[in-house]
Order: C-alpha cells, then sequence, then structure tokens
C-alpha cells in the first residue's frame, strides 16, 4: 500500500477548524499524529474504514458549523448505516483521536511551562507562590506573610473513583506517545532523523489501535492502588521537592541553596484508595493493610535510592570538609549497628566521612524496607535526625551548597511523605456504625459484616505501629447527621481492641452531604467538640479539627445553584464558629473532577471562599482522570501545586477576605432569589412522577454499570427506582454522556430569569468571586453539552413534558450566561478553553451518534442473545471515547 501525503491523510482533525485556531506547533503535532492514525487506519483497520471515518468526520464537522437541521440528519444518516462491525470499528478510531489530541495539548502546555522556565529574565507567574507571598507581605508584612506561608498546608487526597474509561494498557501507550512526541521535537530542533521519529510513534500508534480499548473485568481495590503509585513514582516523588526548591529560590534570590531554606514542606498527600468502604464491599481490612503496605514499599525504595545517590555525590575529603563531632558521633552509633555496612562504607569512602554516613544511612532505610528489627528506623523522625546531622556538619564545614542542595530535597522528601507516602484514610456511612453499635449492644454473636468492621479499627492500630501515627487515623463519616454519628467511631474502636486494649489513634471527620446536614453542621461541631474523646484530640493536636463539605450529593439533592449557595453558607458558618472557638479549621472539599460534583479550577474557587474558611489550609479529593490530567506529568503537576498552593496562601489577604466578604453582603438578596427559584425548578423535575425510570432511559446510566470502571458499585444496593442510593458519580456522568451536562447547570437559568436585572448580574458577575466561579464553571459544562443531541436522548424516554423541560432550561440558562458574560456565545471570555472544546466538539457529535444508536436498539428490547453483547460493546466503546473528549466526566 502507498503512504499517504499529508494532504490525503490530513488526519481526523480537519483542516477547516485546525487552521487559525491552535498554536502553530501543537496544531503541527496534532496533524502528524492524525496522518499517522490514519495511515494505521488505513493499513490495520478493514477495507474502507478510512474512508467511513472521514464520511462521518467531514458530516459532523459540516452539521457543528451549519447548525442546519438537514446537516445533522446527513451526519446521523451516515452513523445509522454502519454495520455493528463497522460501527465498532469507527468508535474505537475516533476514541483513539481523542487520545492524540489529548497528549498533544498536554504535550502543548508542557512545552510552554518549560520554554518559560528556560528565561531566565523572566518574572514569576503572577499565581505563583512566590508572587503570593509578595502580595501578601505588602499588605500583612513580610513577618506575618512568611509566619503564613511556613504554616501553608495543601493537601490532595486521592480517591478511588475512576470515571475514565481508559485501560491501564492504553495510559501506558499514550505515555510512550508522550515521549516519543518529546523526542521529535528534539530531532526537528538538532536536525536528527526525523521520519526515525515518525516511524516509531507510528508503531506505538498501531499498538494504541491494537489494543482492546475496554477491561475485561472490573479492577480490583489492589489494582487501583497499584494504579495510583504510578503517578506517586513517576510523577510527585520528584515534583514536589522540585515546588519547594522554585519557591525558595525565587524568594532567596542567589542565596537559595547555599542556605537553610525559607519555605517548610507544605504539601501532604492523602489516598482513599483501598481505605474507602463507604458502599464497596471489596474494601476490607485485608485491602487498607495491603495499601499500606503496597504505598511504604513505593517510598521507603525511593528514599532508599536518593540516599545512595546523594552518598555517591558526597565525595567531599575529610581534609577539605571535615566532620563535625556530631557527625563523628552518628558514623559510630551507624557502624556500632551494622558492622558488615561500615566495613564496606569504609572501603567505598576511606577519607570521605560524610560519603560514609550516607552510605549507611541508605542501608538503614533498606533494612526499615526489609522490616529488619535491628537495623531499621523506629519511625521518620529519626531518619531526619540523622540527615540533618549530615547537613548541618557540611554547612560547618564550609560545604553549604552540598548540605542544601540535593540533601536538602531528600530532607523535604523525608518531611512531606514520611515512610507511609500517603495518609491513608477510611471512610464508612455512619449507618453501618449504628447497625454495629446495635449488634454489639444486643449482646449476640456479630455479623460477619460488623466483624469486619470492627477489624478495620485493629488495622488501622497496626499501620501506625508499624508506619507512624501520620500512615493511618483520620476516619471519615459520609452523611454525619448527628455528634453521635462522630462519637459512634471511638466506640466502635474501643469495642474492636477489648477492655485494656489500645485503641489507635483516630481524627474523626464528618462529611456533610446533604443540604440540610450542610445546614446542621456547626450545631453539630459545637456539640461534638465538647465530647471527651474529641477534646482531648484537639488538646493533642494544638486545637487542629478537620470537616468534610460534600460537593456531588448536594448539588444531587436540591440542584448545583442551591448547592453552591449552601456550601458557600455552611463554610461561613463553620468558620465563624471556628475563629469564636479558637480552633484551626481545616476544610476538606469533596470535589470531583464534573463540574457537577464541584470541579473547574481549584484556584479561582479557592479564592472565592468565606473569610477564615481557608486561611493558609486547603485540602480536596482529587478523583478519576483529573489524577492523571494535574499529576501525571511532572512540569503540569508542578504548575498546577504552585497555582493551587498561591491561592490558599493568598485567600488570607485582608483584602481578599474583605471582597468576599463584602460582596456576599451586597449581593445576598440575589442569593435568596436564586436559591429560592433555581431549588422549585429542580424539584419540577427529579420529583416528577416516573423522573427515576425516564432517567435512566435516556441516559446510559444502567450501562455504565456494566463497564469496567472501578471496584465500587454504582448504586449502594437499591434499584434505579430511587435516587437517593444512586452514587453521585454515576449521576454525572450519565448526563454527561447524554451531552446534556444536567447536573451541572440545571436551574441557574430560571434562578437568573428570577433575579431579572441584567445589569445588576452583570455587577455581580465582576463584584462576586462565587457568582463568577458558578456562571463561569457553567458556561463550561454548557460548552460542553449539544442541544440537538441532547434532544434525541431525552426522545429515548417517551416524556415530552420531562424533555421539554430539560431542553427550556438548557436554552434559558444559556442565555442568560451569554447576556451576563458577553461576547457572541458561551467561552468568548476563555478563548483557549473555547478553542479546545470547539476542537473537540464535533468528534464528541460523532461518538454520540453511534451511542444514541446502541441506546436505541438496547431499549426496544427486540435482540437476540447473539446480537446482545454486540450492542452494549458498542455502547461502551462510545462511552470511553465521549469520556475521552470531553475529558472532566466524573
Amino acid at each position: 500500500m502507498r503512504e499517504l501525503t499529508r494532504t490525503e491523510a490530513i488526519d481526523l482533525v480537519g483542516r477547516d477548524e485546525a487552521e487559525n485556531e491552535l498554536p502553530e506547533r501543537m496544531r503541527a503535532d496534532v496533524r502528524m499524529l492524525g496522518a499517522l492514525l490514519g495511515r494505521v487506519l488505513r493499513e490495520s483497520g478493514s477495507p474502507g474504514l478510512y474512508e467511513d471515518v472521514e464520511r462521518l468526520r467531514q458530516a459532523t464537522i459540516a452539521a457543528y458549523t451549519d447548525e442546519s437541521p438537514e446537516a445533522f440528519e446527513r451526519a446521523a444518516r451516515i452513523a445509522d448505516s454502519f454495520s455493528i462491525e463497522r460501527a465498532d470499528e469507527v468508535a474505537r478510531a475516533f476514541t483513539v483521536y481523542f487520545h492524540l489530541v489529548n497528549l498533544a495539548e498536554e504535550h502543548q502546555r508542557v512545552r510552554v511551562l518549560r520554554e518559560r522556565d528556560g528565561r531566565p529574565e523572566k518574572e514569576d507567574a503572577a499565581d505563583s507562590v512566590a508572587a503570593a507571598f509578595v502580595r501578601l507581605s505588602a499588605e500583612v508584612g513580610d513577618d506575618t506573610a512568611l509566619q503564613r506561608l511556613q504554616g501553608l498546608r495543601f493537601h490532595p487526597v486521592f480517591t478511588a473513583h475512576p470515571t475514565e474509561a481508559r485501560r491501564r494498557a492504553v495510559s501506558s501507550s499514550i505515555r510512550r506517545l508522550v515521549a516519543l512526541l518529546t523526542e521529535h521535537d528534539a530531532s526537528l530542533q538538532g536536525g536528527a532523523d526525523e521520519r526515525r521519529a515518525e516511524r516509531r510513534m507510528l508503531e506505538e500508534i498501531d499498538t494504541l489501535w491494537r489494543t482492546a480499548p475496554l477491561r475485561a473485568e472490573k479492577p480490583t481495590p489492589v489494582d487501583e492502588v497499584r494504579a495510583i503509585m504510578a503517578v506517586f513514582d513517576e510523577t510527585l516523588y520528584t515534583a514536589v521537592p522540585h515546588v519547594y526548591r522554585r519557591v525558595d529560590d525565587a524568594l532567596q534570590g542567589p542565596a537559595a541553596g547555599s542556605r537553610t531554606p525559607v519555605v517548610r514542606p507544605f504539601v501532604r498527600l492523602g489516598t482513599w484508595v483501598g481505605g474507602d468502604r463507604d458502599g464497596n464491599p471489596f474494601v476490607t481490612a485485608s485491602v487498607t493493610k495491603k495499601a499500606a503496605g503496597i504505598a511504604a514499599e513505593h517510598i521507603l525504595l525511593g528514599l532508599q535510592h536518593s540516599a545512595d545517590r546523594i552518598a555517591k555525590t558526597l565525595t567531599l575529603a575529610a581534609d577539605t570538609t571535615p566532620p563535625s563531632a556530631e557527625l563523628t558521633a552518628l558514623l559510630q552509633r551507624l557502624s556500632a549497628a551494622d558492622e558488615d555496612g561500615a566495613a564496606d562504607a569504609a572501603k567505598r569512602a576511606k577519607v570521605e566521612p560524610h560519603k560514609r554516613a550516607m552510605l549507611l544511612i541508605a542501608r538503614r532505610i533498606a533494612a526499615t524496607r526489609r522490616r529488619d528489627a535491628d537495623l531499621s528506623y523506629r519511625d521518620p523522625e529519626l531518619l531526619l535526625r540523622d540527615l540533618r546531622t549530615v547537613q548541618d556538619s557540611l554547612a560547618a564545614a564550609g560545604a553549604p551548597r552540598q548540605a542544601y542542595g540535593h540533601l536538602q530535597q531528600l530532607l523535604w522528601q523525608v518531611e512531606t511523605f514520611g515512610f507511609h507516602l500517603a495518609e491513608l484514610e477510611v471512610r464508612q456511612h455512619s449507618a453501618v456504625h449504628a447497625r454495629v453499635l446495635a449488634e454489639a449492644a444486643a449482646g449476640g454473636p456479630l455479623s460477619t459484616q460488623s466483624e469486619e468492621v470492627l477489624e478495620v479499627f485493629r488495622t488501622i492500630a497496626q499501620i501506625q505501629h508499624r508506619y507512624g501515627p501520620r500512615a493511618a487515623g483520620r476516619y471519615i463519616v459520609s452523611f454525619t447527621q448527628s455528634a453521635a454519628d462522630l462519637v459512634a467511631v471511638h466506640e466502635l474502636a474501643r469495642i474492636a481492641v477489648g477492655p485494656g486494649g489500645r485503641p489507635p489513634v483516630l481524627d474523626v471527620i464528618p462529611l456533610f452531604e446533604t443540604f440540610a446536614d450542610l445546614q446542621a453542621a456547626p450545631q453539630i461541631m459545637a456539640e461534638i467538640v465538647q465530647h471527651p474523646d474529641f477534646a482531648a484530640r484537639l488538646e493533642a493536636t494544638e486545637r487542629r479539627l478537620e470537616v468534610m463539605l460534600g460537593y456531588s450529593d448536594s448539588s444531587k439533592d436540591v440542584g448545583p445553584v442551591a448547592a453552591n449557595l449552601a456550601l458557600y453558607e455552611a463554610q461561613a458558618k463553620i468558620a465563624a464558629w471556628a475563629q469564636d472557638a479558637g480552633i484551626h479549621l481545616t476544610l476538606f472539599h469533596g470535589r470531583g473532577g464534573a463540574l457537577g460534583r464541584g470541579g473547574g479550577p481549584a484556584n479561582s474557587a479557592i479564592l472565592a471562599q468565606p473569610p477564615h474558611s481557608v486561611d493558609g489550609r486547603f485540602k480536596l479529593t482529587e478523583q478519576g482522570e483529573v489524577i492523571f490530567a494535574r499529576y501525571g506529568d511532572p512540569a503540569i503537576a508542578m504548575r498546577h501545586i504552585d497555582q493551587v498552593a498561591a491561592a490558599v496562601l493568598l485567600a488570607s489577604a485582608p483584602s481578599i477576605e474583605r471582597r468576599n466578604s463584602e460582596a456576599a453582603e451586597r449581593y445576598a438578596d440575589v442569593a435568596t432569589t436564586m436559591d429560592a427559584a433555581s431549588r422549585e425548578r429542580f424539584f419540577s423535575l427529579v420529583k416528577a412522577d416516573g423522573f427515576a425510570p425516564w432517567f435512566a432511559t435516556v441516559t446510559p446510566m444502567e450501562e455504565i454499570g456494566l463497564l469496567a470502571l472501578g471496584s465500587r458499585p454504582a448504586r449502594r444496593g437499591l434499584s434505579v427506582e430511587s435516587l437517593e442510593d444512586l452514587r453521585a458519580i454515576p449521576w454525572v456522568f450519565a448526563w454527561s454522556q447524554a451531552r446534556i451536562n444536567l447536573a451541572g447547570w440545571f436551574g441557574l437559568g430560571t434562578a437568573l430569569e428570577a433575579v431579572g436585572d441584567l445589569d445588576l448580574l452583570r455587577r455581580a458577575y465582576d463584584e462576586w468571586p462565587l457568582f463568577r466561579t458558578v456562571i463561569d464553571n457553567v458556561g463550561m459544562s454548557l460548552a460542553k453539552a449539544d442541544g440537538r443531541i441532547a434532544r434525541r436522548y431525552l426522545d429515548l424516554g417517551d416524556r415530552p413534558d420531562l424533555a421539554d423541560l430539560v431542553v427550556g432550561e438548557l436554552e434559558l440558562t444559556t442565555d442568560w450566561v451569554v447576556r451576563i458574560v458577553g461576547g457572541d456565545g458561551l467561552l468568548a471570555n476563555k478563548p483557549v478553553l473555547q478553542r479546545a472544546v470547539k476542537m473537540r466538539s464535533p468528534y464528541v457529535d460523532a461518538l454520540s451518534l453511534l451511542q444514541l444508536r446502541a441506546l436505541r436498539a438496547l431499549r426496544a428490547g427486540e435482540l437476540t442473545d447473539e446480537e446482545l453483547p454486540q450492542w452494549q460493546r458498542l455502547l461502551l466503546l462510545s462511552v470511553s471515547g465521549v469520556s475521552a473528549g470531553l475529558q472532566n466526566t466524573g
């Protein structure tokens, strides 16, 4: 087969929409990758596949730009004309295209970040920690700003709710392509063989095309733990200390790296993966123990290798860099404990005492990993003590750059990650605790389920004993509705260890999720801190306390507008109570990736929070494809951490707190009007007779349960006749698949219409950060929706009243958002984001048309036993593809 020319294989991107809107280098990347994909489809697909893909591609582009019913019908007819086998291949082709475009976008982001960092004359980014410190200093003075910087805390918590539909094999192929794209850049700059780089990419794209896109079975919780470990190993282990270094460089200037850093480690990592058992029967005490062991193995291996590398560089002779008395004493202690190691270290470092010390420290870290009781470190503090002895000796001997260079990075890593890597948190439903306590009070034998609940507390105690108290101990109580729900955790811990036993050290964290629970939160907190167990823990932690807020369940409960307002009010009241009670509050935000689950840019959301609700501490959940989008690449991870930490630091600036407080007061009446109107509109939909089964009919909600996304069931055991126990994730995910994104915006149009004053709403958009964040996030959600395709999904349910209600609200909301923001359409004020959405939308449309066809066939109920699996597969392929196209789906 002859090779396609660039013109013939222009790819699946099309010259029309790519020509003037993409950055030049990214446009070249997308065209090259698309051309290679086109070649793969011709070579490896069945005869005529490339031409069929092109026909559908061109038709959906025409329908997207034309917007006439005729153009849309032409595209739909093409999608409906394919055989089931051809539709399968076409869906896979468009999905691979999205993977390629996503990696090209990511590569462009990395390219821009690296080019910016490579310009020595550049000033620090306006949204960096260094810039935030300068601004804060101008308001509160250098000493106070430094105090706040050194108390800064950003705490992302990774969770196992993977709405990202791609397999690890697919992710691995994409990561290899990212590396090849970097090599291709180097070949263009260095004049190397460009053809060779493209040939290797062609091979990888062919592999990606041939790789089965769907998992054969759901991952186990342990599989999920290992998947998250890849992010820690490949990115965060080195990226986090590099963030600290970058901030210290900016603040200390030329002196950085030659004296004690002013930055203290401000990142703490958390994880629910292997610990979150709320509604997930597959997460057991055994799984939690394994999760802790896997994480410890990874971090201890990393620390061991780092210590070994540093040892190899510390070739400083004793006559040029004499050891301190403390270092000499340390060497004696280490040598006495490890005679074999001491002999080897003496041979490798005869006149290099600092190197010898680091070699022996590396051996002790290895012994800690092996659980060698005679040689291992009991806890990270002992390792830090030894490393600081080496550091102080180097500094005293006139070698400050060695003291505060790579050795400082290792110190930061130990301070950040300990011996546990990420703080493992347990979550369980309050109703489960109540059931176990009732069984225990009855005096009979406990059920297997109750025994498992108690075993969790014994496991937490074991993890703390082995890896230190930071390794585990936070215990989240979902659906907290009273102080008794929190007291129950301490009671269960005592029952678990028995009379005379020592319960684990626990920080019990309430999770307020529903609208009613959010309103009751301040009163519950005021009551619970009087309880002896909580009062004692407050005393031990210098009056530190965490409260978790659920974004997604509150949104499903009262709608996104009322939920946002309720969350703001709850935060304001809890923060005010904490201030009065002298409590150092950390609010833990249960945000997902999708806008209906609190998603959207974190830094702008942080700067819109009520006064004293941040105070230099911010904790949030990170999940699904968001984990890999934000933390999968080192450059992007560093930028994300820097941006969010900057917002956390700046949120406590008097000007920011005053702005938010005054705006909330100024627009209180607007908030009241919007709250009532949006809630009434939301209830008119979700409380309508037959809504739940209608929702299951017009979206692929039930079929999503067939997709092997994660270990957690989609529902808490009830049928779709009730939405109360439907998890928020499939609720949001299903609406996004149907191209409606209802969970992110429904009710806002009615709320804005109830206010009715466009000038007032425009002023609110300019002056009220919370309102601006809501409007901007809804704009993104609406831009990814499509009214014409949404109507086809809604018509599957044979309820024109509900379909008209949804479409009418969609149109009303779009109209108001565009009028408030200005411009000629959605996202007019965010051209980069608008460009990304426009680039993807026609191709998402193609997959949506294929998904609609599969849904119609499945809903008709006329398929034979042989046909059913084929149509289910097509549906799941389209779900995977749409997820890749929309990106923030969960």
